[in-house]
């Protein structure tokens, strides 16, 4: 059982980043995927929901930059983010709920500057 996050980088203020988030061994298609973001000194922020039955939540902070999607059948979710600016840099997180479980990845940094 393994979450695996991608896709991070360095952008520019203004770009667009995908990140993806690939499950082994977790029956991800009953999942519900969040995204987390963590900024250094600041505590850890939800950005993205995405239930089993592809209803996405969005806090005010990301909505309408931020674009989460899942395909069952490779088990993996995405995040699109656009218009990204310097508040966006942080180590993204996926998560995966099933039922009582929570499944977590490492990370995968993101780093938005000129």
């Amino acid at each position: 059982e393994q979450l695996v996050e991608s896709g991070g980088g360095l952008v520019q203020p203004g770009g667009s980043l995908r990140l993806s988030c690939a499950a082994y061994g977790i029956i991800f298609k009953m999942s519900w995927v969040n995204w987390y973001r963590q900024a250094p000194d600041k505590e850890r922020e939800m950005i993205a929901t995405i239930t089993s039955n592809g209803i996405t939540r969005y806090p005010d902070s990301v909505k309408g930059r931020f674009t989460i999607s899942r395909d069952d059948a490779n088990n993996t979710a995405y995040l699109q983010m656009d218009r990204l600016t310097p508040e966006d840099t942080a180590l993204y997180h996926c998560n995966l709920q099933l039922g009582n479980r929570n499944y977590w990845g490492p990370g995968t940094p993101v780093t938005v500057s000129s």
